[in-house]
């Protein structure tokens, strides 16, 4: 049996799956955690790294890892290879002015035409604009700009800061993927290469860029870190949600809703998406197509909310919802507790509508908040769908989506299919699939786990409801 391993290091942790590269099957994990903050010292990513490593029983059994990563951050490198500031990540907002600043001086239509997307705070762009005004004598120090899972690829391979690792700080070797570069805001999945232009009217300045390998090319092999064998096979890697993408097997004709902390709808296509509202960020994917992604801000948080004012569990909340009717009685929960992107009402509140003395009960209550939840990522899914991505089959992931009642007012609020695959380290996933293909040369095909799928229970009264009330 050859091994692969895939690694998953996001805002919260760092977790490792190790899988049989032929089918799938997974043999061990491994999983450690990251600092809580919107920005973090690089370092902490590798010893969470490693630590993950000897957590699922070390790698000397395994021929090939890659590594996928939360998008957008900004790793700032000397000339010497050494971080110049802790990394901003994406939900690190300071840089917003920025990204206002970068889109009057472009044009929104612009950026959208160049690298698919309308700068925003989370990209890495408006994260050097910010560093450029901000902090003028760390800008001029910045010698290349890396993400963190480019930076972590380096390091697996050997190099680093001057005098911390094997090979030394060859700027120049470092690597991303396509996924991830198309998140900078300086790089176009239309035509594969970064706009220097754009770049340096973010930074002020020149600097190395990585290198963007194909999907299932090698970055190289690694050099025998601290617990880490020589001579591993190093992925491409990617980012977050194209590596959850992979990892699920999706092909052109799946969306993907996820409902974490925030939610996210995306899909595979064949052709850019470009969006001058910014709504729809045109993204690329891990297996040489595209990834059009809609983000809200709004997701799980709306259950944990609810569930805790009515002074229940989220099974307590599901069970509560399904004695309640379609449409909650006519009581509407316009979910907006943190703001919101999509629509673009960052000083919006929550609101409840329809309340009278018949629908006030804790089912609609319950109900209301389920369908406020899913009707925004329905509105994501529209926001796809009028750049021409077609949803044959919606695959719903997160934590929330295994709860039944999820499950059943999904497929009465998407108008398409609703499959649930099984709970999984989807990100991870992905990035061992990269491992598998850059070993072999050869995408494998691992077969996906179904968890549920909800009989189709299309019903056009919530999403009216929900509509009259923006």
């Amino acid at each position: 049996m050859t091994l692969v391993a895939g690694v998953d290091s996001s805002t919260q942790s760092c977790k490792i799956v190790i899988r049989d590269a032929g089918t799938g099957a997974l043999v061990r994990t491994g999983r450690a955690s990251h600092p809580v903050g919107t920005e973090v010292d690089p370092a902490a990513w590798w010893d969470a790294l490693q630590a993950a490593i000897t957590d699922a029983g070390g790698l000397d059994d395994v021929s090939a890892i890659s590594v996928a990563a939360q998008q957008h951050g900004m790793v700032a490198l000397d000339a010497d290879g050494r971080v110049i500031r802790d990394a901003l990540l994406w939900n690190d907002t300071r840089s917003a002015p920025a990204a206002l600043d970068l889109i009057a001086e472009v044009g929104a239509g612009e950026w959208a035409r160049r690298t698919g997307s309308v700068p925003v705070a989370s990209f890495t762009n408006t994260k050097l604009r910010w560093l450029q005004g901000a902090e003028p004598l760390n800008t001029a120090r910045v010698a290349a700009v890396a993400l963190p899972h480019d930076w972590l690829t380096w390091r697996l391979r050997g190099f680093g800061a001057a005098g911390e690792s094997r090979l030394g700080p060859v700027l120049t070797e470092l690597a991303t993927d396509r996924s991830d570069a198309s998140g900078t805001g300086y790089w176009s999945p239309a035509t594969g290469e970064y706009d220097v232009d754009l770049f340096e009217r973010a930074l002020g300045h020149g600097a190395v860029l990585p290198r963007v390998l194909d999907p299932g090319e090698s970055a190289g092999t690694t050099s025998g870190a601290t617990g880490i064998p020589a001579g591993l096979v190093v992925g491409a890697g990617a980012g977050d949600n194209a590596g959850a993408a992979l990892g699920l097997g999706a092909t052109a004709g799946d969306v993907i809703v996820s409902i974490g902390t925030s939610g996210t709808v995306f899909a595979v296509t064949d052709t850019p998406a470009t969006d001058a509202t910014g709504t729809v960020a045109g993204f690329a994917d891990a297996s040489g197509r595209f990834l059009p992604l809609v983000a809200t801000l709004n997701a799980a948080r709306i259950l944990d909310s609810v569930a805790g004012l009515l002074g229940v569990d989220h099974a307590e909340l599901g069970r509560l919802a399904l004695e309640s009717p379609a449409g909650a009685g006519g009581l509407v929960l316009k979910p907006y507790f943190e703001g919101e992107r999509t629509p673009n009402l960052p000083d919006a509140t929550a609101s409840v509508f329809g309340m009278t003395l018949a629908s006030t009960t804790r089912p609609n209550l319950a109900r209301a908040a389920i369908e406020g939840l899913l009707c925004g990522l329905a509105d994501g899914l529209d926001a796809l769908l009028s750049h021409g991505v077609a949803a044959e089959r919606i695959l719903l992931i997160g934590g929330a989506a295994l709860n039944p009642a999820v499950q059943a007012i999904a497929a009465q609020v998407f108008d398409a299919p609703v499959v649930v695959p099984a709970p999984g380290e989807y990100v991870a996933d992905g990035a061992a699939a990269q491992a598998a293909w850059a070993l072999s040369g050869a995408r494998p095909s691992w077969a996906l786990s179904i968890a549920a799928r909800p009989a189709p229970d299309f019903r056009p009264l919530i999403r009216r409801q929900y509509a009259a009330r923006r």
